[in-house]
């Protein structure tokens, strides 16, 4: 009796522990992965040429710096603009005035006044001999001596009047012009400062805005006009996501080329303002795909891969945007070779 039920006992014990082994084993395995039937477009994914970009910091400035420059010496006694203000071609923004300049003018005016009292005189003179000299009392060499004579003074009064207007002229030169339309950028110079001739007084940008990066020397051969660089979108708010070199400046300074890079909608507010772009090194291999591929949810990118047996599951993978506009590129989660479905949502980045 005490055998059979010791063995009874010892059959209860095993299965127990048999039925709590497997509800353990059904409680650890994981869930298979969410599968579906495989219906869209697909694509294969294929490791293709993609730009290799460089994170550079770009400086917001325009094409060309207009300087308004005195154009003679003397005391600057009025500024007419400050930073940040826009003016005109052709504006008048300052003037520079010269006592000595004032001076000389009044005394070139002295003289044109005596040249045209001297040309006065002569004409009377000449007209007086040709009187006499039709009545026979003067001789033709008398003549010809007040002719001589009246037309010296006359040249001697062109002479001043012309000098005079020289010497105004100069005196109006003290009036600064804006060179060309824009923002004043800089404007330093105090009124009742002395300035020389040729002297800078404000600066006024003249151009469109651009973007102007500096690459080394190694880095930029890859650089061409037409390439896009992706613009940080925290930058520059509100405007296009991506920038297109237009110049690539054909010298090297400092070991660093130059090169200038057009955004559409970019103003000039704010001239020396850093921005992040990203421009083009070289190639380098990667998986590409449109953006329709990849969904996007709570931060996480999914992809659909078809399986052996044409069913699609979902599968994390770790996506960057791709250089070009409209496509992601994947880092992990998916492999060369895999079959992806389209997205039913499409990305949502």
């Amino acid at each position: 009796m005490r055998p059979l039920l010791t063995a009874s006992l010892l059959a209860i014990t095993l299965g127990a522990l048999s039925l709590g082994v497997g509800a353990c084993s059904e409680t650890a395995a994981p869930p298979p992965p969410a599968t579906t039937a495989a219906q869209g477009e697909r694509l294969t994914l294929r490791a293709q040429p993609v730009d290799d970009l460089k994170p550079v910091a770009a400086s917001v400035v325009t094409r060309n710096m207009a300087e308004a420059r005195a154009r003679i010496g003397g005391t600057l006694t009025e500024l007419r603009v400050r930073e940040g203000d826009q003016v005109q071609k052709g504006q008048l923004i300052g003037k520079v005035s010269d006592q000595r300049l004032n001076l000389e003018t009044t005394a070139f005016e002295a003289q044109a006044a005596a040249a045209a009292a001297e040309a006065a005189r002569a004409s009377a003179e000449l007209s007086r001999v040709q009187v006499l000299y039709d009545k026979g009392f003067y001789a033709k060499a008398r003549l010809e001596q007040a002719q001589a004579g009246a037309r010296a003074a006359e040249s001697m009064a062109a002479a001043a009047r012309a000098q005079r207007a020289a010497s105004a002229e100069m005196g109006s030169q003290g009036a600064i012009l804006a060179p060309s339309s824009g923002r004043v950028v800089r404007a330093d110079v105090p009124a009742g400062s002395v300035v020389a001739g040729g002297q800078s007084v404000a600066t006024i940008t003249s151009g469109e805005p651009l973007l102007r990066v500096e690459l080394p020397e190694g880095q930029a051969r890859a650089l061409k006009v037409g390439d896009q660089a992706p613009v940080s979108a925290g930058d520059l708010p509100g405007l296009a996501a991506f920038g297109t070199v237009v110049q690539v400046y054909p010298s090297v300074t400092g070991g660093q080329v130059t090169a200038d890079l057009r955004v559409e909608g970019l103003r000039a507010d704010l001239i020396g303002q850093r921005v992040r772009v990203q421009v083009k090194v070289g190639e380098r291999e990667a998986l590409v795909v449109p953006d329709a591929y990849v969904e996007t949810r709570f931060g996480l990118d999914f992809v659909r891969i078809v399986g052996p047996d044409g069913q699609a599951r979902e599968v994390a993978v770790q996506a960057t945007p791709a250089p070009t506009p409209g496509q992601i590129e994947i880092l992990s989660g998916a492999r060369a070779g895999d079959v992806l479905l389209a997205s039913t949502q499409g990305a949502a980045r």
